[in-house]
């Protein structure tokens, strides 16, 4: 089983950047895909990026490609996600997922989720 913590969230103005961590539990997670989902207010969670095992395989929703980065580290059992020039529609709660198996892009591929981070971006 992985636990999951997620940190770095925050109130900031459109343009700023935002470096959320994941912190993970277990010394297994070299092997998860791991991935970041957000959900806004009303609306259904949605896929943002996700990066498989060895680092090497990152995707993104066309919404945030170009301005966020999705990175790993196994030594500190740790994923990032790097947001840059933020937009009011980033605001969000921000999820780390992991999924033992696959690298897939929706919630269900998952099966560990942390608590969220909020992501509150001002115009």
């Amino acid at each position: 089983q992985v636990q999951l913590a997620e940190s770095g969230g925050g109130l900031v103005q459109a343009g700023d950047s935002l470096r959320l961590s994941c912190a993970a539990s277990g010394r297994t997670f070299s092997t998860y895909t791991m991935g970041w989902f957000r959900q806004a207010l009303g609306k259904e969670r949605e896929f943002v990026a996700r990066i498989i095992r060895n680092g090497d395989n990152t995707f993104y929703a066309d919404s945030v490609k170009g301005r966020f980065t999705i990175s790993r580290d196994n030594a500190k059992n740790t994923v990032y996600l790097q947001m840059n020039s933020l937009k009011p529609e980033d605001t969000a709660v921000y999820y780390c997922a992991a999924s033992p198996f696959g690298s897939g892009l929706a919630p269900y591929d998952y099966r560990y989720w942390g608590q969220g981070t909020q992501v509150t971006v001002s115009s």
